[in-house]
C-alpha cells in the first residue's frame, strides 16, 4: 500500500515522518522489531553509506545496535531504546532519505524525493516472521546452526550434529559466506516478498549452494529458487539426490558451466574460484541477467598477466615471480571491480577467508545501486589504467561491449 501526500486543495498532507516513527515505536513496545535500514545518505560524513539497526541486549537492558556502514569499515554503537528512537527521528530526512522498517507484523518504507516530498509505503508480510535473538554474545555471529540437516548429509557434522574436526575450515567458510551474503542482501534493492533467484556457478559438492538456500528458506522465511551449476555430472547427481532427500524445494543442480547454463534473469550470481576468464563470463552473466548481488572469488589471472608491460621503474620489484603474479591479480581484479562500478554496482574487494583457511581468499562483491551514476569519468580512468599497463584486451570489457552493456565514448 502506498501513501503519498495529497494535493494542496485537499486536507493537509499527512505527517509520514510521525507515522513512521509511531510504527517503529509500536514494534519496539510489542517486541516485534526486527530491523531498520537507513539509506540514501545525504550528510557530510565521508564514505558513510547506510545505518543498519537491530535489537540487542546489553547488560540485561534492551537496546538498539546501530551499525554505521562505511565504504571500507563498520562502526557499531548501542543506544537505549528511547535515545535510539530520538536519534532515528533526527536522522530523517536530514541525513537519510530512505528508511526501511521490518517488523514481525508490518513492513514500512519512508522515502523522500529530491524536493523533499515524502512517501510512506506499508505492507503485511506474506509469511510469519520470527524476531531474532537480541542476546549480545559471540553466538549471534553464527548465521547457520550445526543442527541443520544438510550439514550432516554433506559430511560437515556427524549423526549427533557435532562439527567434524576435519571440516572446521569448511564450516568457517560457509558461515563467512552467509555473513557476506546477509550484509549484501540488506543493502540491495531485493525484496523478500517474492522468490529470490540464485545461480551458483562451479557449485562443486554444494556446500554453499545448500547453505544459501537454507538461509533464505529457514532463517529469512523467504522463497529461494537456487540453481547450482557444476561440470562434474557425478557431483550434480549427488547434490540433486541430497536436495530431494532433505526436502529443499526450489533447489536444483544442473550439469554445465556459465556459458551453457545461463539464466536470463537472476537476483544473485555466485562464482567462487572460477579460473581465469571464467570469472569474467560469470560477472557478465550476472550483469546481463540484472542480478542485484554478484559474488565472485577469482582464481588465476592468465589473460592480463600475459599482456602487462610494466613501466621500467617497477621492473626491479617485478623481477620476482611472486610479485609479478600479485601485480597481475591486482590489475585484473581492480578492472573487474571498476567495470562493475561503471555498470551501476557498488563494489568491494576484500579478503573472503583468512589465509589460514584457503589460499583463494579474495572476494569481489557487487551490489546494484538504487540509482545509476554517470560512468563517464570512471571509464576514462579505466582506459588510462589499461594504457599504463599496455593492456589491449580485458575479457569482461569485451563481453560487456558486445552486449551493449558498456559504451565507450570516442
Amino acid at each position: 500500500m502506498s501513501v503519498t501526500a495529497p494535493s494542496a486543495s485537499a486536507k493537509p498532507a499527512p505527517d509520514h515522518h510521525a507515522r513512521f516513527i509511531e510504527l517503529l515505536q509500536t514494534s519496539l513496545e510489542q517486541n516485534g522489531f526486527i530491523k531498520l535500514v537507513l539509506a540514501k545518505y545525504v550528510g557530510e560524513e565521508a564514505d558513510l553509506q547506510r545505518i543498519i539497526i537491530k535489537p540487542v541486549t546489553v547488560k540485561a537492558q534492551p537496546c538498539l545496535s546501530f551499525v554505521y556502514r562505511y565504504k571500507t569499515r563498520d562502526i557499531t554503537k548501542n543506544l537505549p531504546l528511547d535515545e535510539a528512537v530520538t536519534t532515528i527521528a533526527g536522522l530523517l530526512p536530514a541525513a537519510f532519505k530512505n528508511a526501511h522498517l521490518l517488523a514481525l507484523t508490518d513492513e514500512a518504507q519512508l522515502e523522500y524525493s529530491k524536493k523533499g516530498k515524502s512517501s510512506l509505503f506499508m505492507s503485511k508480510p506474506q509469511q510469519l516472521r520470527e524476531v531474532p535473538s537480541a542476546e549480545h554474545n559471540r553466538e549471534k555471529n553464527r548465521f547457520l546452526d550445526l543442527n541443520r540437516p544438510f550439514l550432516k548429509d554433506l559430511g560437515v557434522t556427524n549423526a549427533q550434529h557435532e562439527l567434524i574436526p576435519a571440516m572446521s575450515r569448511k564450516w568457517k567458510q560457509i558461515n563467512k559466506f552467509i555473513e557476506v551474503f546477509s550484509h549484501a542482501l540488506t543493502s540491495s534493492p531485493l525484496a523478500l516478498d517474492k522468490p529470490v533467484r540464485v545461480a551458483d556457478f562451479g557449485s562443486g559438492k554444494g556446500y554453499l549452494t545448500f547453505a544459501i538456500h537454507d538461509y533464505l528458506r529457514n532463517t529469512l522465511k523467504a522463497e529461494g529458487e537456487v540453481t547450482g551449476v557444476e561440470l562434474r555430472e557425478e557431483m550434480v547427481n549427488l547434490c540433486n539426490t541430497a536436495a530431494a532427500k532433505l526436502e529443499h524445494p526450489g533447489l536444483v543442480f544442473k550439469c554445465g558451466d556459465v556459458r551453457s547454463v545461463a539464466p536470463s534473469e537472476l537476483d544473485v550470481m555466485i562464482a567462487l574460484h572460477a579460473c581465469d576468464i571464467a570469472t569474467d563470463y560469470a560477472i557478465h552473466t550476472g550483469i546481463r541477467s540484472g542480478a542485484s548481488i554478484i559474488m565472485c572469488s577469482p582464481c588465476c589471472h592468465k589473460q592480463i598477466r600475459l599482456q602487462i608491460q610494466s613501466p621500467a621503474l617497477l621492473k626491479p620489484m617485478l623481477q620476482y615471480g611472486l610479485h609479478l603474479g600479485q601485480q597481475a591479480e591486482m590489475v585484473t581484479d581492480s578492472l573487474r571491480a571498476l567495470f562493475l562500478e561503471a555498470c551501476g554496482y557498488e563494489t568491494k574487494v576484500f579478503e573472503f577467508i583468512s589465509l589460514d583457511h584457503t589460499n583463494k581468499n579474495k572476494m569481489i562483491l557487487a551490489v546494484k545501486r538504487a540509482e545509476p551514476v554517470d560512468p563517464t569519468q570512471l571509464l576514462v580512468k579505466i582506459q588510462e589504467l589499461k594504457a599504463f599497463y599496455q593492456i589491449s584486451e580485458h575479457c569482461l570489457e569485451t563481453l560487456l561491449l558486445a552486449d551493449g552493456l558498456l559504451k565507450l565514448k570516442a
